[in-house]
C-alpha cells in the first residue's frame, strides 16, 4: 500500500528532526544512565503515531485508500481528487495555472491589452505541459505505431491553436513567424541548452548518427520548400505585378504543401513500420536496468477528456492572446516578427524545453535529440503545410514565402545544426555555438520590422554588384 505523500513528509522531517537532535541525545544518555536512547524512543514513537493517524485521515476503516474503497460515492470523488494531485503535481510550471482564469477573466472583461497578453502568456505554458502529460498517458495505451502518431498530432498543439486562431484573423505575419520561430528555437535554443546541459555533466555525448541524419535531411527538405518560393518571387522582376505574383506563389504553394504532407506520412511510416529497428537501436544503450518502470496515472478515458478540456482551455486564452497582438505592437513598439519568431515559440514548447534538458543531463541523448529534432520536422512537414491547405479552405493567403531575413536564418540554422550533429557526437561548446546564434537572431528580430521585401534586397544586391 501507497504511503500518501503528506504522511510521507511528515514522517522524514520528523526524522530529520529526530536524528539531528541524536548527538545531544547520546550527550544526555551518557550523563543521566541511558535516559536519552528513552527519550530518542519516546521521539520516534511519538512520529509513528502522527503518521499512522495522517494516514488513517485518507483510509477507510478496513486500512485501505478512499480512492479503492468498495462504496462508490466513496471511491469516484476520492479517485478524482486523487488522480487530479497526481496530474497537477507532474510538472512544477503548473503552479502557473492560477494565471488561466485570470486570463480568460482579463479578455472577457476588456482589461488593458498589455496585460490581457502577458496573463494569457503565462497561463498558455502550464496548459502546453498538461497537453504534453496527457498525450504521454494516452499514448503509453496506444502502443508503438498509435503512441507515434499521437504524439506527433499533440506534440505540437498549442502552436498549431495559436497559428489557427492567428489564421483566422489574417495574421499571415504571425503565423508565418511563429512556425520558424517554433523551429529556430527547438533546433537553437532546446538543442543547445541539451547538448550545454549534457556536456557539463559527461565529457563527450553520443547518440544515434542515422536517426539524427534522417532528420537533418527532411529538414534541408523542407528549408528548400522556403527556399525556393523566396527565389521564384525574386525571379520573376518586375515584369509581373505584385497581386500577380502573389497569386502564382499561392497557387505553388498549395501544391508543395501537399507533397511535404505525403513525405511526413512516409517517414512516420518509414520510422514506425519498415526501419523501425533503426530507431529503438538506443532503447538498449542509454535505459538502464535499475530505472524503475514509469508509473501513469490517468487511464486512456481519464487522458482523452483531459485533451479535450486543455485544447479548449489553450484555444480560449489564444484567441485572447492574439486578439490582443495589435495593440502591443502599436503600443510597446515591438514587431510582429519578434512576438512570433520569439515569444509565441517559448509559450508552446516550454513543456518539451524542460524534458529535453533533463534526459540530456541524464546522458540520454537519443531521446533529447528526438524531442528537439523531432519537434522542429514536425513543424516544418506536417504543421506549416497543414496551415497553407487550411489557409486554402479558409481563403486565406497563408503561403510558403517566408521574408527573406526569416528564409536566410532558417537556411543558416538547420546548416548549422547539420553539422554539428552528423557526427554523432556532442559537447557543452557545440550547445554553447548553438544558444549563441539563437541569441544573434532574437537580438536582430528586436530590430526587424516587416516590410523589407524581396525586391528591394534584390536591387540593392544588384546595385552594390554593378558599383563594384
Amino acid at each position: 500500500m501507497t504511503e500518501h505523500p503528506a504522511a510521507s513528509k511528515m514522517r522524514s522531517n520528523l526524522r530529520r528532526h529526530v536524528s539531528g537532535s541524536k548527538n545531544q541525545q547520546l550527550r544526555c544518555s551518557t550523563e543521566n544512565g541511558g535516559s536519552g536512547s528513552t527519550l530518542v524512543g519516546s521521539l520516534e514513537h511519538h512520529a509513528d503515531e502522527h503518521t499512522a493517524l495522517l494516514h488513517r485521515a485518507f483510509q477507510n476503516s478496513d486500512g485501505e485508500p478512499f480512492y479503492k474503497d468498495g462504496r462508490p460515492w466513496v471511491r469516484w470523488p476520492s479517485r478524482f481528487g486523487y488522480v487530479a494531485w497526481q496530474t497537477l503535481t507532474s510538472n512544477p510550471v503548473n503552479v502557473l495555472l492560477v494565471f488561466v482564469p485570470l486570463g480568460i477573466i482579463s479578455g472577457t472583461i476588456g482589461w488593458s491589452p498589455t496585460v490581457i497578453f502577458v496573463l494569457n502568456f503565462l497561463a498558455i505554458i502550464p496548459l502546453a505541459s498538461l497537453l504534453s502529460f496527457a498525450t504521454e498517458e494516452i499514448s503509453v495505451k496506444l502502443g508503438q505505431t498509435l503512441g507515434g502518431l499521437m504524439n506527433a498530432t499533440f506534440g505540437n498543439a498549442v502552436e498549431l491553436i495559436v497559428s489557427i486562431v492567428a489564421l483566422k484573423n489574417g495574421e499571415i505575419r504571425i503565423v508565418q513567424a511563429s512556425m520558424l520561430g517554433s523551429i529556430l528555437s527547438n533546433i537553437l535554443l532546446v538543442l543547445g541548452c541539451c547538448f550545454l546541459a549534457g556536456g557539463i555533466k559527461h565529457k563527450e555525448q553520443r547518440f544515434n548518427s542515422t536517426v539524427a541524419s534522417t532528420m537533418s535531411s527532411l529538414m534541408a527538405v523542407s528549408t528548400a520548400s522556403l527556399i525556393i518560393p523566396a527565389t521564384l518571387y525574386a525571379a520573376m522582376g518586375s515584369s509581373n505585378t505584385k497581386d500577380k505574383k502573389d497569386d502564382n506563389i499561392l497557387i505553388l504553394s498549395h501544391g508543395t504543401a501537399i507533397i511535404l504532407l505525403v513525405l511526413y506520412g512516409l517517414y512516420l511510416f518509414f520510422q514506425l513500420k519498415t526501419h523501425a529497428d533503426y530507431f529503438d537501436e538506443e532503447s538498449g544503450d542509454n535505459v538502464s536496468e535499475e530505472e524503475p518502470a514509469e508509473r501513469h496515472i490517468l487511464s486512456p478515458w481519464a487522458a482523452g477528456v483531459a485533451l479535450v478540456i486543455v485544447t479548449v482551455a489553450v484555444a480560449v486564452c489564444a484567441e485572447f492572446l492574439v486578439d490582443s497582438i495589435d495593440a502591443i505592437v502599436e503600443t510597446a513598439h515591438v514587431s510582429r516578427t519578434f512576438i512570433g519568431l520569439i515569444l509565441l515559440p517559448i509559450v508552446g514548447n516550454a513543456a518539451e524545453h524542460v524534458t529535453a534538458v533533463v534526459v540530456a543531463t541524464k546522458n540520454k541523448m537519443d531521446l533529447a535529440i528526438g524531442v528537439a529534432i523531432g519537434s522542429s520536422m514536425q513543424i516544418a512537414l506536417l504543421v506549416t503545410p497543414f496551415l497553407v491547405v487550411l489557409g486554402w479552405i479558409m481563403n486565406q493567403p497563408m503561403s510558403l514565402h517566408f521574408e527573406i531575413f526569416e528564409t536566410v536564418v532558417f537556411f543558416l540554422s538547420v546548416l548549422v545544426t547539420n553539422y554539428l550533429i552528423s557526427d554523432g557526437k556532442s559537447n557543452y561548446l557545440e550547445g554553447a555555438m548553438l544558444i549563441g546564434m539563437y541569441i544573434i537572431v532574437g537580438k536582430f528580430t528586436t530590430t526587424y520590422k516587416h516590410g523589407y521585401s524581396i525586391d528591394s534586397l534584390t536591387r540593392c544586391s544588384f546595385g552594390v554588384l554593378r558599383l563594384s
